[in-house]
């Protein structure tokens, strides 16, 4: 279980290098889901996890190297629950608000992992990037890919309200991120029942997206 920012981990004593990295990024993706990585400092961090700030460089350089890790875990599970959908050559209604659907799971289902990956600002210089050898952007366009190469196959068959596959996947990705990001965010709001809301808001996608 995921301990909360507040709550401080007793000091451990060393060895267990890969359950100690685990752990450290556990306490990095609390900390930068409440507060964003700008806020926190890595002697946040390393007193979430229970070791010194110095034991802490030890695994990670700086703040920047465990948000770029956890961007690319969460865009690998991404990856990998489209891959295991994907039905190559089935155009139908059915697949396309199926694979929908499965990116707004992906995103209920780990919220603090979206919140790092798609909800937090890096930075506005593209200092995120550089520092990190763009691996968060790498690793994000290889999940976009995926989902382009899945509205390519309706697009090629004729059936997208939009000639550019590329725009297509773009805008209908854009509807996904609002729908999760405010399910996540706005948990609070009085929305109608959620299966209800998240059919709906597919199939509104669907409709605007296909002939």
């Amino acid at each position: 279980m995921m301990k909360t920012p507040s709550t401080r981990s007793p000091r451990k004593a060393k060895g267990h290098g890969g359950e100690r990295r685990e752990e450290i990024l556990d306490a990095a993706l609390a900390l930068f889901s409440e507060k964003g990585v700008h806020a926190v400092s890595t002697r946040q961090i390393a007193e979430l996890a229970g070791i010194s700030q110095p034991a802490l460089y030890a695994y990670f350089a700086t703040k920047d190297d465990m948000a770029a890790e956890l961007c690319v875990r969460a865009f690998a599970t991404l990856v990998e629950r489209m891959r295991a959908a994907r039905v190559e050559g089935q155009p139908t209604v059915e697949y396309f608000e199926r694979s929908l659907r499965v990116y707004v799971d992906f995103g209920i289902e780990n919220p603090n992992p979206y919140r790092v990956a798609f909800m937090i600002e890096k930075s506005h210089d593209g200092a995120f990037l550089e520092k990190t050898a763009s691996r968060p952007l790498i690793a994000g366009l290889e999940a976009f890919g995926l989902f382009r190469d899945m509205v390519g196959e309706y697009q090629a068959a004729g059936l997208t309200v939009l000639d550019d596959a590329q725009l297509a996947t773009q805008t209908i990705w854009a509807g996904l991120h609002g729908l999760v990001s405010l399910l996540i965010a706005r948990a609070e709001f009085p929305w109608v029942e959620r299966e209800t809301l998240i059919a709906a808001h597919i199939a509104m996608l669907r409709r605007g997206a296909l002939k």
